[in-house]
């Protein structure tokens, strides 16, 4: 066995994740880092290690071996178990949003939540499609607070008609509402006056995480 199978497995044991939590938290399935751990894989991605050795709690130096030191500081602070939660992730926005008629929950992911009594207002979504490329990439997964309102130029879930559900920058301004693409090929969508009301934000995008398979 090598240091970075050994300090893989020895550090998901020290901080308390099972493979399955260790897997949704990297983005990757359960088996896959039992590879991981078990030296089936054995040419893991420098990106993967350094992702691995954020969710560890350690340096990527620490994980390959070159290195005894867990961290700079050398001491080991992994969040409060009492803030961690599992949240559900949905495969779109509408279905996170029980839009669609389906509105299956593909999994859970931890997440860090400061206040345990907001824990249920925290859903992880799949983002499907490159409008928001390269800020949110196709296949990045974003995690989404429930809340009916925005501050002007963030980021949010919004629903469109009762039914399209979007992820876009708002913009507001005097009897106008605009949903803008960070990505320059799609053109504002512009609602003005009464057509403002078409418009419902759900909630506000707190965080992307990126799949580095």
């Amino acid at each position: 066995m090598t240091d970075l199978q050994r300090r893989i497995k020895e550090r998901r044991l020290a901080l308390g994740f099972t493979l399955l939590q260790l897997s949704e938290a990297l983005n990757v399935k359960e088996a896959t880092v039992q590879r991981y751990e078990s030296g089936e894989i054995k040419n893991i991605k420098h990106e993967t290690i350094v992702e691995l050795a954020k969710i560890l709690k350690c340096t990527p130096q620490y994980l390959m071996g070159w290195s005894d030191n867990i961290t700079e500081e050398n001491t080991v602070r992994p969040l409060p178990e009492a803030n961690i939660y599992m949240r559900p992730i949905y495969d779109s926005a509408a279905a996170g949003f029980n839009v669609l008629a389906q509105n299956t929950i593909i999994g859970y992911a931890p997440t860090y939540i400061t206040s345990a009594s907001e824990q249920d207002k925290y859903i992880w979504v799949n983002v499907v499609g490159d409008s928001m490329s390269p800020l949110i990439d196709d296949g990045a997964r974003i995690l989404v607070k429930k809340q009916e309102s925005v501050d002007n130029g963030q980021i949010a879930v919004a629903l469109i008609d009762g039914e399209e559900a979007v992820v876009k920058k708002v913009r507001y301004g005097d009897n106008w509402l605009e949903l803008i693409s960070t990505n320059p090929y799609y053109p504002p969508r512009r609602f003005e006056n009464g057509d403002m009301n078409r418009v419902k934000i759900l909630g506000l995008v707190k965080s992307v995480s990126k799949e580095l398979q």
